[in-house]
């Protein structure tokens, strides 16, 4: 076990390791990963250098969204194993040092779910019902829907039932959204923290978390003109549906079953609201913490970090926490590819950078080179700030975004139901399972478009040759294409000055100069010549680490002390473009 995970507020300076579990690592040969799959993995992120590990959603799920449309929050998809499974990858990540955080998924259910399914077959006024945003429709025989507003997936967010009534999803159908105004639903989430606190988690991730809260009176259903909600991010409260004041009284419950726990229980926050409410939820008193998607969003430019890390110590400072820094998850291109491509000032430079990667029907113009040098540099940057790091999985094998899966592999709701269908391929390409060893390459390629063929049969490692019955496995559920084996982790391992070595030594640098000094908060600005972010912050020995990232066209000249990482080799005590150093003195 780390050092920091000894501590009770471990999470608040913690390194968390995303876990998509159907990509992970499959142990059946079914072509899904699985939970044994994290299992059997466990030595490798032990050896990574993590302090924790958290599970995107591995429920029961009709997968209309990436597992995020949940039939039962209580068990394990039984493609991915069973509980027994669970326990044991739970107690060999407590026996490698790892905490386990997994995904709640409060805002909507799958329709699938045994409450949605009594509701369906339940009158309007019902109990049943009344777990959910259920409405009459406008029009002379309700055929229109309670209001115009449109799903974040495209379309109408209300569908009409065989009676008549209409019901409320913001996502996709399949995912209708609970009403948090119900009782019944605050005491099934709390029965489910505790179910997983039970079983030994440690933490959650909380999904949509500034959306439960809804103000839908009556007057607002009827004239109600707000286009797509998702434009509504607001300082006042006044939005129907995001970031309401109300969600807090909901987070100020579950701090309390948290707190039923030695030690408590933490939660992290996915809440895309304005920086200045951010600090709301993190609070101790609530989740604990919160994402910075600042950080994610900022362009390869000094500016665009600088106000990106203030944002996020601002919102620590505020709410007595600390914060986050992510560049990739399973939501947005993967920022390999992201810093690859011309970078065009915008808060939505994933979306752009999507559009990018397709541009021209598959002409790309990323520059996969600069991409992975610039990913490099910007690990460092991340890894030496006060607060929690987020790790997407195989971003530390330098992976980049897979932006050209043939549209018949394709999996994700965004790619066919919103209003960019056939334009955009949704979130699929950063979500292609993981290659392990380079020798178990595709036997065959097929699915070729431009140049970027993908392959079938074997899959770099990531499921065994064959099934437990002796057949071939099945291909993997999103095609790997066969320039993959350039980053299979068994490769990158032995390999001094690979992606994976250099994460593995910032992290082991970062224990034991950074985290073992035990100070959550200290952080100063460094002023440089040239375009460059820089701070320093004091080591667990007394001295000090001052990092200083170049993202200008020049040499920078360092600070003077003793080069103790570089993301490419420094001549001179030179810094050169797209680079980071760690300077100890």
């Amino acid at each position: 076990m780390t050092a920091n995970n000894r501590n009770d507020d471990w999470w608040k300076q913690a390194v968390v390791y995303q876990i998509y579990p159907r990509s992970f690592k499959d142990v059946n040969g079914d072509g899904l990963g699985d939970i044994a799959g994290v299992t059997e993995k466990m030595d490798y992120l032990k050896a990574l250098g993590v302090d924790a590990i958290w599970l995107s959603p591995f429920y029961p799920s009709a997968l209309a969204d990436g597992g995020y449309d949940v039939i039962d929050y209580r068990d394990v998809d039984p493609r991915l194993g069973t509980l027994a499974d669970f326990d044991a990858m739970t107690e060999a990540a407590h026996a490698a040092g790892l905490k386990v955080i997994v995904d709640i998924v409060p805002n909507h259910t799958s329709d699938g779910h045994a409450w949605f399914q009594a509701a369906l077959k339940a009158a309007p006024g019902s109990p049943e019902r009344a777990r959910y945003i259920f409405r009459d429709g406008r029009g002379e025989h309700g055929e229109l829907p309670p209001n115009d507003w449109q799903s974040i997936f495209g379309g109408p967010a209300w569908e009409r039932v065989a009676d008549g009534q209409w019901y409320l999803h913001m996502f996709a159908k399949e995912q209708p959204d609970l009403d948090w105004k119900n009782p019944e639903v605050h005491e099934e989430f709390k029965t489910t923290l505790r179910f997983w606190s039970d079983r030994g988690v440690d933490g959650f991730r909380i999904d949509v978390a500034h959306g439960l809260a809804k103000d839908l009176d009556d007057d607002l259903m009827v004239t109600a003109r707000r286009g797509n909600p998702l434009e509504g991010l607001c300082h006042d409260g006044t939005n129907p549906l995001w970031d309401r004041p109300e969600v807090h009284a909901i987070y100020r419950e579950w701090r309390a079953v948290f707190n039923e726990y030695d030690p408590p229980r933490f939660a992290v926050g996915e809440a895309w609201c304005v920086p200045e409410h951010q600090h709301l939820y993190a609070s101790e008193e609530e989740l604990g913490q919160v994402f910075n998607f600042e950080f994610a969003e900022a362009d390869w430019r000094a500016g665009d970090f600088r106000a990106a890390i203030q944002a996020g110590l601002n919102s620590a400072a505020a709410s007595g926490s600390t914060t986050t820094w992510v560049m990739s998850n399973h939501d947005v291109p993967r920022h390999a590819s992201r810093y690859g491509l011309p970078q065009v000032h915008t808060r939505l430079h994933h979306q752009l950078a999507e559009m990018w990667l397709l541009r021209d029907g598959g002409n790309f113009i990323e520059d996969r080179e600069l991409g992975a040098r610039r990913a490099r540099a910007a690990i460092l940057m991340e890894l030496g700030l006060p607060g929690s790091a987020y790790i997407y999985q195989g971003e530390e094998l330098g992976l980049p975004e897979v932006a050209d899966i043939p549209w018949d592999r394709l999996e994700d709701p965004t790619a066919f139901r919103t209003d960019r269908g056939r334009t955009s391929k949704g979130r699929d390409g950063c979500r292609v399972p993981l290659p392990w060893t380079a020798a178990d390459a595709p036997a065959t390629a097929a699915w070729s478009e431009p140049g970027h063929p993908f392959g079938t049969g074997a899959s770099f490692g990531f499921s065994p040759a064959t099934r437990p019955d002796g057949s071939p496995a099945a291909d993997p559920h999103l095609p790997q294409p066969l320039w993959y084996g350039r980053y299979a982790a068994d490769t990158q391992a032995g390999d001094p000055g690979s992606m994976l070595s250099l994460y593995r030594e910032a992290l082991r640098l970062r224990q034991e100069l950074l985290t073992a000094a035990r100070d959550t908060t200290s952080f100063t600005w460094v002023g440089l010549k040239g375009d460059v972010v820089a701070y320093a912050r004091p080591t667990a020995d007394g001295r000090r680490l001052t990092s200083v990232t170049n993202l200008g066209d020049g040499p920078v000249v360092l600070p003077d002390g003793e080069v103790v990482l570089a993301s490419h080799p420094v001549d001179g005590g030179l810094l050169p473009p797209d680079a980071t150093a760690w300077i100890v003195a």
